[in-house]
């Protein structure tokens, strides 16, 4: 930006206190805008480079839902507020101006999100964690030819570690490490701790829930009423009663709440809210009827038994039913109307979401 750019932007600015443009305006910008707003002036950027200002301005960041895009990750922004040209922002996360891994992987998969930073899982072999604002990396320090499954990423308070949940389900060549649990310190230098925990490896949908992941078990061979709770400042485990009698569900967090949805046969979508945590106390919230002749007309097939891909996210102001379905991807509201539809042949929807950050974290090398 030129001189005269630069007077016209303070100019403009002219009679606000300081505190006002820093605590009010640039807080509130989109990671993006608020990097082009640090080259207006040195005070802007330093005022927004301090912990103190970075740990608001990710406060006040939307919690969008991601989708896997072939080679890509894209942003869903469904706020109503964007137009349509905008509402998919896409990263091309392993491209040269990222994880640079050329041809070397056939495929990747989203596997974690925790306060702005995604792990990856490359090829089934290597982890990588990183944040797409920053465009900062690290590789997790694995033994390759194991078997490790992540379970999950988490803040751990008493150190301010974050840390990953993983289970090992063979043993290494030496035998130095056995099957289990184990929790891997992010950025330590040190190789992963075994915990108690044998039986974690059927385990899916990890929502952070006051300072705890929680899954359902996998095992779709017999219906369960359980819900595994991993406290993350002790790292140990206990059960919880699920709501209702089930083989397949998932979890999720919202405004303060733990919920969990349950699917009928792509027809229906029931809600179920934890109203009371310590005496694990479920509410029924309500059932969602899902358009289906709506969306078999609009992908041209009438056949509702063809493979769907459904999945409920907790949006700003209330829950997000996407389903993809053909080449299409569908946004359904919480009243079962169809609310907007995306030409979106590779997009697949997922259970994470992103809050997006520019908090600096140690455990990064810059790519």
């Amino acid at each position: 930006m030129n001189k005269a750019a630069r007077a016209g932007a303070m100019l403009s600015l002219r009679g606000l206190p300081d505190e006002i443009v820093i605590w009010e305006i640039l807080v509130r910008l989109s990671p993006k805008a608020l990097l082009r707003c640090c080259a207006v002036c040195r005070a802007w950027r330093r005022a927004t480079s301090t912990h103190d200002f970075l740990l608001a301005h990710h406060a006040r960041q939307p919690i969008l839902p991601l989708l896997e895009n072939g080679n890509e990750l894209d942003i869903f922004d469904h706020r109503p507020t964007r137009a349509t040209a905008d509402q998919f922002q896409s990263f091309d996360i392993c491209g040269q101006n990222f994880l640079n891994l050329g041809d070397d992987f056939a495929f990747f998969h989203l596997v974690a999100s925790c306060d702005g930073m995604l792990i990856l899982r490359i090829d089934d072999t290597d982890l990588f964690v990183c944040n797409p604002m920053t465009r900062q990396y690290a590789c997790l320090p694995l033994h390759l030819g194991h078997k490790w499954t992540l379970l999950g990423m988490y803040p751990h308070p008493p150190t301010g570690e974050y840390r990953v949940l993983l289970y090992l389900s063979n043993p290494d060549a030496d035998h130095k490490l056995t099957p289990g649990s184990y929790v891997l310190a992010l950025g330590s230098g040190q190789p992963p701790r075994q915990i108690e925990w044998p039986d974690a490896i059927n385990l899916e949908s990890e929502p952070y829930f006051r300072g705890s992941l929680h899954w359902y078990p996998t095992n779709v061979e017999s219906e369960n009423k359980t819900i595994y709770v991993f406290n993350t400042t002790s790292e140990s485990v206990r059960e919880m009663c699920a709501p209702v009698v089930i083989d397949c569900a998932n979890l999720f967090e919202k405004d303060g709440m733990l919920g969990t949805v349950i699917v009928d046969y792509m027809k229906t979508v029931d809600i179920w809210l934890l109203q009371d945590f310590e005496r694990e106390v479920w509410t029924f919230n309500c059932r969602i009827e899902l358009p289906v002749q709506q969306i078999g007309m609009q992908c041209d097939r009438c056949d509702s038994r063809l493979p769907w891909k459904l999945v409920v996210v907790p949006g700003d102001d209330a829950l997000l039913v996407l389903i993809k379905f053909g080449e299409w991807l569908f946004h359904v509201g919480k009243d079962g109307k169809l609310v907007a539809t995306f030409h979106r042949k590779n997009v697949d929807p997922t259970h994470f979401q992103l809050k997006q950050t520019l908090v600096p974290h140690t455990l990064f090398q810059t790519s």
